[in-house]
């Protein structure tokens, strides 16, 4: 499959369905630490099934040879030599047998279970942090398309189902084939012609379940998805509560989370309602087999051979034969949970391998080298880019020297943001070249790229944790004496030292316990503790009060101060002091000067200058077309992030 094909919901979909042999595929890539439990679950399974069928044969032998007395006291496998002659010792013989049978069955059926479990739980481990770590490396791209939700379905509820079914469905499935098995060799040595009436159901259920098998993959299948999507309603309800509270809401969302999980509901009825005609379809076919064995089996004892039937039967054979015909009624029930959890099983591994074989398209080359000491210069080299089909940049040129502060303003959705993504490698240019230093970025390590740089957002995500532990992040080595120094730069220690336990003080998932000027503060005090050669600050004042700006505003001109820095701003003020400004326009930069030059120039920066100075009706009419047009392709665009 083309790595050019578009990273969309489809071409996530053709990667599960290309993937072959799903649970074989798990069991050749995953547990082999921990085979040995998996055999002994195995061996234990078809020694616990196999123990079981001693007591109905036992049971009928005796009954013919101690009982009755019409035939010798003969069971299958044992010799002759071993077994008691006088009548009493005979039946203690038959007692003790049972017993020992009995309980070895148990203790087999103990070993199976936590053998199996041990493995499965092996195997869940290895397969969620498997998929997690190939989640991590998957380009960006991925990320824009899938939901978070989705994601979370794939790690936590798919490696759930696979755990089930290896730990229980797996053990019965064998211990089935263990009993079908030994359960016809044994009838066909007491009576062939019998088996022939009691056995029949085997077939019967196969051919069922291959019916069943047929209907159910795909249903499950859309199950699997459902869920998916629920939990990304979920999710991302969970996380805009504010704004569903603030804008009166509820109730609309009430619908939208009650139609996704009315969908799912529906499909997992689908499923459901397959499985009710075929358990109780399995069940009528053994019970049929119990009333024909009985039925022919007691005929030919009361009244002869009937119909084609030839020879004799006891009736030590007859119980061993309903003993056994009885033990499988339920067993094969059963195989409508073991189809059922392994058709959810290969849905949920499909989903787990599909998307472990997604190609990661922004990876390290292999000649790619350490990008080494850094001096800052950077250089966009006629750089085009596009999402999918959407072009964002065209022809980008531009050069930053070592030291320098580049601006880089425009209008919403011009491409701002996807510069400084190509910076950092987020994304590959489609035409053009990167460079830092002279060295094209897809020629060096990732690693070593996104060292030599420090990123500052305008919504910085904080980790549920201390204000330490956020600080520290990626420098988890750091002294807490580092962590004050970096702090005191950012101008975040004095509110720090404020907080309950300053430094340990617990922020709460994404940091909600900061205002999001604490945030900001803390994010630039975790990127002066990197100490990258090259800063980019994306709107990092947008969201704050003009106090707070000035702050911040503070911290970036003293970390800037020796550092080459590109800074993206809608606040034309943030960046008046830069050596050079770039001005974006429809993926292009149409204008490149100082502050005074370009206001010199009487551009789309003047314009922009104008607006946020208030000056409205200053504005040539074509500025405020081109503005009105943008909008409005905002407002029907593909929601690509373009800015």
């Amino acid at each position: 499959m083309s790595t050019d094909e578009p990273l969309d919901a489809e071409y996530v979909e053709k990667h599960r369905e290309d993937v072959e042999h799903p649970l074989i595929q798990l069991f050749v890539r995953f547990g082999e630490g921990a085979r040995h439990w998996f055999l002994l679950g195995i061996l234990s399974s078809i020694g616990a099934r196999g123990l079981s069928l001693v007591p109905p044969v036992v049971l009928g032998v005796a009954l013919d040879a101690i009982f009755r007395n019409d035939a010798p006291f003969a069971l299958p496998g044992v010799p002759s030599a071993w077994l008691p002659d006088a009548t009493v010792d005979q039946f203690w013989f038959a007692i003790g047998l049972m017993a020992v049978a009995m309980v070895g069955q148990a203790f087999l059926n103990f070993v199976r279970q936590t053998s199996l479990n041990l493995f499965s739980h092996r195997v869940k481990h290895e397969v969620r942090t498997a998929t997690y770590q190939r989640m991590q490396r998957l380009d960006m791209e991925f990320f824009d398309e899938t939901q978070t939700g989705e994601l979370i379905s794939i790690l936590s509820n798919d490696t759930n189902r696979l755990e089930q079914f290896l730990d229980s469905m797996m053990g019965e499935a064998i211990q089935l084939g263990v009993l079908m098995l030994g359960t016809a060799v044994v009838l066909l040595w007491l009576n062939a012609q019998l088996a022939a009436v009691t056995l029949v159901v085997i077939p019967l259920s196969i051919l069922f379940t291959y019916w069943y098998t047929r209907l159910a993959e795909e249903r499950y299948t859309d199950v699997r998805s459902s869920i998916g999507d629920l939990n990304s309603r979920l999710e991302n309800n969970l996380n805009g509560i504010q704004v569903i509270k603030a804008s009166n809401t509820e109730e609309y969302e009430d619908g939208r989370v009650e139609d996704h999980s009315y969908r799912y509901f529906r499909l997992d009825w689908l499923a459901l309602r397959l499985s009710f005609v075929y358990r109780p379809g399995l069940q009528a076919l053994t019970s049929l087999a119990f009333i024909a064995t009985f039925v022919v089996g007691g005929v030919w004892i009361l009244e002869g051979p009937p119909g084609p039937f030839s020879g004799d039967l006891s009736v030590g054979q007859l119980v061993t034969f309903l003993l056994l015909t009885q033990r499988m009624v339920n067993p094969l029930a059963q195989m409508g949970n073991i189809v059922e959890r392994y058709e959810d099983a290969k849905a949920s591994t499909k989903r787990i391998l599909g998307l472990m074989s997604l190609p990661v398209r922004v990876a390290d080359a292999p000649d790619a080298t350490d990008l080494g000491d850094v001096d800052g210069r950077v250089v966009f080299d006629g750089v085009s880019f596009g999402y999918d089909d959407t072009p964002v940049l065209e022809d980008v040129d531009f050069e930053a020297q070592p030291g320098e502060t580049v601006g880089i303003v425009g209008p919403t959705g011009a491409g701002k943001t996807t510069i400084v993504k190509l910076l950092l490698r987020l994304y590959d240019a489609d035409e053009g070249a990167v460079e830092i230093d002279g060295r094209d970025v897809r020629g060096v390590t990732l690693a070593s790229l996104r060292r030599s740089i420090g990123y500052v957002g305008q919504d910085n995500f904080l980790f549920d944790g201390t204000v330490a532990e956020n600080i520290t992040y990626g420098r988890f080595d750091a002294t807490r004496e580092e962590v004050v120094a970096a702090a005191e730069r950012a101008e975040a220690h004095e509110f720090v030292t404020n907080l309950s336990d300053g430094y340990d003080t617990d922020i709460g998932e994404r940091g909600v316990k900061l205002s999001g000027g604490q945030r900001q503060r803390v994010a630039i005090a975790r990127t002066i503790l990197q100490d990258p050669e090259i800063l980019v600050f994306d709107e990092a004042t947008s969201a704050v009060d003009t106090e707070t700006e000035m702050l911040i505003q503070r911290s970036i001109d003293e970390l800037a101060a020796d550092r080459t820095t590109f800074v993206i701003a809608h606040r034309l003020s943030t960046v008046r002091d830069a050596d050079a400004i770039l001005v974006v326009e429809d993926g292009r930069i149409v204008q490149q000067g100082t502050h005074e030059e370009l206001l010199a120039a009487d551009g789309l920066y003047a314009n922009l200058w104008r607006v946020q100075a208030g000056e409205i009706d200053r504005l040539p009419d074509e500025f405020v077309e081109r503005a009105s047009a943008r909008v409005a392709r905002e407002g029907i665009g593909s929601g690509e992030p373009t800015d």
